[in-house]
């Protein structure tokens, strides 16, 4: 009986499907069960050097993520894109014995003589049974774009609907960060039958952060057993992804910051903009890294003219794009064009 309940219990706390996402995660494979290897300390993603990696170690990473069995100890700098200089390697002499729930229950040091060229990378099985299946991709159907509509999971090329059962704002954010999209703005059932999905219900109980990268990162009930109806598939609104340049310098990558909002071009205030805002629109526009202009260089650009469109933008430096950042709602400001963000990148 005893042999039964920790059976019982194993299954029902599989690696993957907690209340807290995992501390570990795979970057640049063809499926979130291979790529670099990365674990998370303080909020912040860095690598793992490959000193004393080896297939025990793969095993235990494929546990914590939910993915099948190990298939192999690659090395990390085989997946892009590359980790960028100014991320850290955390850990290395990683040592599991393979039969550890998670990395962080291994013996490890923290990194000290280890580079980028030696990131640990692992290969494991990419799970397609019905008793961990993965979402190989979410969309956003019926709306108007790809930014808004009913939510639908990928799994082994059919797509499926998703039950509002447990579904919250921070779920949207995952979707509207995945597909590229800006925030997150709406959610709800959708219950008019234009709407409505015809599929397969698969998907109930998620349980986001809203810190995750993707859903299939996130917790939910168990797949493919729902009771939910149609009137209850999740419908999601994003804002739709903006455009940015930088203006009155010149070169591309240099300028007073405007963005594109109902086709008019307008400015950003600079109330609470750093550093971190303007590695953001930096990387969106290609443009290399931020320069840290001072005040001065970055009101040699002038103010604009007409529209004030974001105030109160704030980052977590993660971002691929501005839209995903947080921002008051749009033309809702209290600055002047005194106050116009200008960003200098090293392009």
């Amino acid at each position: 009986m005893a042999l039964l309940f920790s059976l019982i219990l194993a299954i029902c706390t599989r690696p993957g499907f907690l209340a807290s996402p995992p501390g570990v995660r795979l970057v640049g494979g063809l499926h979130r069960c291979e790529g670099r290897v990365e674990v998370r300390q303080n909020g912040q993603w860095g690598t793992v050097c490959d000193d004393g990696w080896d297939i025990k170690d793969v095993a235990v990473v494929c546990r914590e993520l939910g993915c099948g069995a190990a298939n192999g100890t690659p090395s990390g700098i085989l997946y892009e894109p590359p980790a960028e200089n100014e991320q850290k390697v955390f850990i290395q002499e990683v040592s599991c014995t393979g039969t550890e729930d998670t990395l962080a229950q291994c013996e490890q040091e923290e990194a000290y003589n280890c580079l980028h060229n030696e990131d640990a990378g692992a290969l494991c099985e990419n799970p397609e049974s019905p008793l961990s299946p993965v979402p190989e991709n979410v969309r956003l159907a019926d709306g108007p774009g790809h930014c808004k509509g009913r939510v639908e999971v990928k799994h082994q090329n059919r797509w499926y609907s998703v039950c509002q059962t447990g579904w919250s704002l921070r779920a949207a954010k995952v979707v509207c960060r995945q597909l590229g999209c800006g925030r997150a703005v709406l959610t709800q059932k959708r219950c008019n039958k234009p709407a409505q999905g015809q599929r397969s219900i698969w998907l109930s109980q998620m349980s986001c952060s809203g810190r995750e990268a993707t859903l299939q990162d996130c917790p939910s009930g168990p797949w493919g057993k729902s009771t939910c109806i149609h009137d209850e598939d999740t419908w999601v609104e994003c804002e739709d992804p903006f455009d940015l340049r930088l203006v009155g310098g010149d070169k591309l990558c240099s300028g007073r910051l405007e963005v594109l909002h109902k086709g008019v071009w307008g400015s950003v205030c600079d109330d609470n903009w750093g550093e971190k805002e303007d590695q953001v629109v930096c990387k969106q526009l290609d443009c290399g890294k931020s320069l840290s202009p001072s005040f001065k260089d970055r009101k040699s650009y002038g103010p604009g003219v007409g529209r004030i469109w974001l105030d109160n933008v704030r980052c977590l430096g993660e971002e691929q794009s501005l839209e995903q950042c947080q921002h008051r709602f749009w033309g809702y400001h209290d600055c002047t064009h005194q106050e116009d963000v200008a960003v200098i990148c090293s392009g």
